[in-house]
């Protein structure tokens, strides 16, 4: 049988092909892409032609999990000093800044940590964002502490919950979260999420010999309970993780093991931009995406800044270093003045660390990287 634009074969989707067809079609409405003003009044694109469209927020360093591939406790454990409260930017610093980037063309609004829901009063934080019909607001938390705070943040205008699920096999899970925070909290508090309306989608971290055995026991339950999964390659963020390259398995790894038993195909992606490559399951029953930034490289299409927990921009997640936005909110300049600061800021941006960081000859493993924590992920 034929196949349609956007339709792979089975191993197609196992070697994360996509087709010409989505292709084009990506590369198309990249150009076409909304940017905000720069400062000369045209669309807002980088030094790669890449807009501004996404910011993700930190609001809090502090996070009730150690995952050993972000807080690992060897580091974060109970003498480690984290940002005094006067140091983190303000709910009404962090609605400003957001205000801004809007208007500079930014279409989601994505608050992380850290762990956002340790901050207190986070649905209040929600109702003083911007709204707007255009506007994407969604929230990624490791899920714990969703549950009695669910109803409030979906009434505050939240949209969308990421929750964060690396393994249903409740030993693996305590393991790796290293806070004994046992599976059936975080699945109690997915239902309630889609109970009181909010969309939900899971993330895992796969690493090799850690909880990859659980690969397709959480493809198969959230299949079945119709959520997009998304697998994420153990990637080398921070300098406390202890990354080896030797615990990555790859998105092509993992399509091929899923395809054996629930045969995929590649579909079109959903926004240009998209961090996860989709494959839908051949007979019907919902979606799977892969996040291979090690193997499979997107840089040239990332349109995502970040802001930290201190106020400060960064235009990649391996970053060394940001741009203080929170000493312009606190001398007094205009959200005219800042917009001219970040504006400069994105259209100097050329960062393409996942590209590069195979380079023989660039020595990128001894940069020292900003923490997941402090900027999200």
């Amino acid at each position: 049988m034929a196949r349609t634009t956007g339709e792979l074969t089975g191993a197609e989707a196992a070697r994360g092909a996509l087709p010409s067809g989505a292709r084009a079609a990506q590369a198309a409405q990249h150009e076409r892409a909304p940017g905000g003003p720069g400062v000369n009044g045209g669309p807002l694109f980088d030094q790669r032609r890449r807009p501004l469209r996404d910011l993700r927020i930190s609001v809090t360093d502090r996070c009730n999990f150690r995952c050993g591939y972000c807080m690992p406790r060897s580091v974060f454990g109970p003498g480690f000093e984290f940002l005094p409260a006067r140091e983190l930017l303000s709910f009404e610093e962090i609605a400003r800044l957001s205000a801004v980037f809007v208007s500079l063309g930014v279409r989601k609004l994505r608050l992380t940590g850290g762990e956002p829901l340790v901050r207190r009063d986070l649905p209040e934080l929600i109702r003083q964002l911007p709204k707007a019909p255009h506007l994407d607001l969604a929230l990624t938390t490791n899920g714990s502490l969703l549950a009695p705070h669910a109803e409030a943040l979906a009434k505050a205008g939240l949209e969308r919950v990421t929750v964060s699920l690396d393994s249903l096999d409740d030993a693996t899970f305590r393991r790796m979260n290293d806070a004994q925070i046992p599976v059936q909290t975080v699945l109690d508090a997915i239902a309630v999420a889609r109970a009181v309306g909010l969309s939900v989608k899971i993330n895992a971290v796969i690493q090799r010999g850690v909880n990859d055995g659980g690969l397709l026991d959480l493809v198969r339950h959230f299949r079945e309970h119709g959520l997009v999964l998304r697998l994420i390659e153990y990637m080398d963020v921070g300098n406390s993780n202890g990354w080896r390259h030797s615990q990555v398995l790859s998105a092509r790894e993992m399509l091929e093991r899923i395809d054996a038993v629930f045969p995929l195909e590649s579909i079109e992606s959903s926004y240009p931009g998209e961090v996860a490559r989709r494959y839908r399951f051949r007979d019907g029953s919902g979606e799977i995406g892969m996040i291979a930034s090690v193997t499979q490289p997107f840089c040239g299409d990332c349109s995502r800044g970040r802001l930290s927990a201190q106020g400060s921009l960064y235009t990649c997640l391996f970053a060394s270093e940001g741009h203080d936005l929170r000493a312009l909110l606190r001398s007094g300049q205009t959200d005219d003045e800042i917009a001219k600061r970040i504006t400069q800021v994105w259209q100097a941006r050329a960062d393409a660390y996942s590209e590069q960081r195979g380079a023989p000859l660039v020595k990128l493993s001894r940069r020292p990287k900003i923490e997941m924590s402090y900027i999200g992920g």
